[in-house]
């Protein structure tokens, strides 16, 4: 793949000779050598432990920190003490100045910072790596939670993604490893990724969504975005006050059993699956409010993840599937998502290793599962049998480990399956209703038509091929009886097949001709008037017909209908 930033431009931009030298410092000057072209031996060691990498990435920055963050979910590609030490880096950074947050908010909205709210604190409530936040005070008395994305920062991701572009090429091009995990797709994952995180706008689309989603579920509470404040840099939110979900004393002291709270949380999760196609895909405890009234509030909406109709469908089916034990229906809604490939994989095998993994979870609460065991023999199996999960259903796995480790926090005896069952079962039910079947064969006629109307170039190419050409048959077989005999059958039913539609083809040409060959007129039920080509052409309908009936009757007859 070609890349616009070759190592002579790179070479004058201070990213580039930052990295290096935090590369260097952290004692990989052999890699740095080697990624500049230093050598052309490919190398295939692994990486330097993962606590230097953590450092590494801490040290060169917010934008390495998103990426370090981004590759702590892809337990598909990184072994779990990658991907333990990866969890720990945190974006929490240094406010910026708030004269530099007033300039933007005022540019961005076009007004004076007095004239939008009657207050607004100065002192950060929350600064990370792109956004940071403040609380303020409407003019209508409404106290507001006031998000901004950090001035500058675009300009430095965008510096930053083309520093990981030329490194990512070049380390698949020198380690193995580089090659295996795919280290530009990965940069290209995160640049898709990151500038979501930097548009407001569509986080305040997915508070929306979500808002709309959970309007008649009262133990959930989504804020309010205030539109007319909100920008692609800003957004103005209605301000939640409530407690961390992890602070269980502080829980404890308000009245409310955090058990209950676990219960919110485990039902709000299989909402979202099975009923909005949406999901919370960040619900670590800063995000997860306990408001004073008992209910859960849910804030910070840039990492989500969406499930169209039938990816929930599948959900529901895996997750039943392994409440009631039915491997079956887990294997079947593995293929559907096409996770398994039963010409590649031995699916015997792999059925077994689930079912070993699987078994002992069961019947067992929250708090008595080690979360990561869990992680570890599912990445386990995926390593095992190279499965290449896709990013939503990556982001579906991390959501469930958060959400299972949140309910352990706040000591929940239930289980995570138990809860989602009724939900699951509810939505296949959905899936099997009449307005639901008519729906799903309107779409289905739909695409049966886009086929049918390819039939005439795809004919028309078959019987060019096989008017200037040998037609040629591959056939494999394993073990079958007699297939001399079967193969002459199948190609003998596909001639014939063949000369069927041919005469169809050339009767309706030869009926749709305005020229008439011998023409005569017979006395047949009155005087009627007729030409060779009107016989040739219901000749050739007869034909048609005659041995159409036979091929199907012969078919049927074989019992291999």
């Amino acid at each position: 793949m070609p890349f616009p930033f070759s190592s002579r431009r790179l070479s004058g931009i201070r990213h580039f000779g930052l990295i290096s030298r935090v590369l260097i410092r952290h004692g990989l000057g052999e890699i740095v050598d080697r990624l500049r072209g230093g050598g052309s031996t490919r190398i295939k060691s692994g990486l330097p432990d993962p606590a230097r990498i953590r450092r590494i990435l801490e040290e060169l920055g917010p934008s390495f920190i998103k990426l370090g963050q981004l590759m702590s979910s892809r337990g598909d590609l990184f072994p779990p003490e990658y991907i333990d030490e990866l969890t720990k880096l945190q974006d929490q950074v240094p406010p910026v100045a708030f004269e530099e947050i007033r300039g933007l908010i005022e540019s961005e909205l076009g007004e004076p910072l007095e004239q939008l709210f009657t207050s607004i604190d100065e002192k950060v409530l929350a600064a990370a790596s792109v956004a940071q936040v403040h609380t303020a005070t409407l003019k209508t008395g409404e106290k507001v939670a006031v998000k901004v994305i950090r001035p500058g920062i675009e300009k430095r991701i965008r510096n930053d993604i083309q520093v990981m572009y030329y490194f990512a090429a070049r380390f698949e091009r020198t380690f193995d490893l580089g090659r295996i995990v795919g280290a530009v797709n990965l940069v290209k994952e995160f640049e898709r990724t990151i500038f979501r995180e930097l548009d407001m706008l569509i986080e305040a689309g997915n508070i929306e969504r979500f808002s709309h989603s959970f309007k008649d579920v009262e133990e959930i509470y989504i804020p309010r975005v205030h539109w007319d404040h909100t920008s692609r840099s800003v957004l103005v939110m209605e301000y939640i006050d409530g407690i961390k979900m992890d602070h269980v004393e502080a829980i404890r002291r308000q009245g409310i059993d955090p058990k209950e709270v676990a219960m919110i949380g485990l039902r709000s999760f299989s909402r979202q699956l099975m009923e909005a196609g949406i999901f919370h895909a960040d619900p670590h405890p800063g995000n997860t409010l306990v408001m004073r009234d008992g209910r859960v509030g849910l804030v910070d909406f840039g990492i989500v993840g969406y499930l169209d109709e039938e990816t929930m469908m599948q959900v529901a089916h895996l997750f039943l599937g392994f409440a009631e034990h039915d491997y079956e229906m887990v294997m079947d809604a593995f293929e559907a998502a096409g996770l398994v490939n039963p010409r590649s994989m031995d699916l015997k095998s792999f059925r077994t290793d689930l079912k070993d993994m699987a078994e002992p979870f069961y019947g067992r609460s929250l708090k008595t599962i080690a979360v990561k065991d869990v992680y570890d023999q599912v990445m386990r199996l995926v390593f095992k049998y190279r499965i290449h999960l896709p990013r939503n259903l990556l982001l579906l796995f991390k959501t469930f480990i958060q959400t299972e480790a949140l309910g352990k926090i706040l000591g929940s005896d239930a289980s995570l399956l138990e809860v989602t069952r009724p939900y699951a079962k509810r939505l296949l039910q959905k899936g099997y209703e009449a307005h639901k079947v008519l729906k799903n064969m309107g779409r289905d006629a739909k695409q049966v038509g886009g086929y049918l109307r390819q039939v005439p170039q795809l004919a028309h190419g078959l019987f060019k091929r096989l008017a200037t050409e040998a037609p040629r048959f591959d056939i494999a077989h394993t073990g079958l009886e007699d297939p001399t005999r079967k193969i002459e059958s199948s190609i003998n039913r596909l001639t014939l097949g063949l000369v069927t539609a041919a005469s169809l083809l050339a009767a309706a040409l030869i009926l749709n001709s305005s020229r008439k060959v011998i023409v005569f007129e017979i006395d047949f039920f009155g005087p009627q008037i007729l030409s060779m080509t009107d016989i040739l052409g219901f000749s050739g309908y007869v034909i048609a017909t005659i041995l159409g009936l036979w091929l199907v009757f012969s078919i049927i007859r074989s019992g291999k209908l």
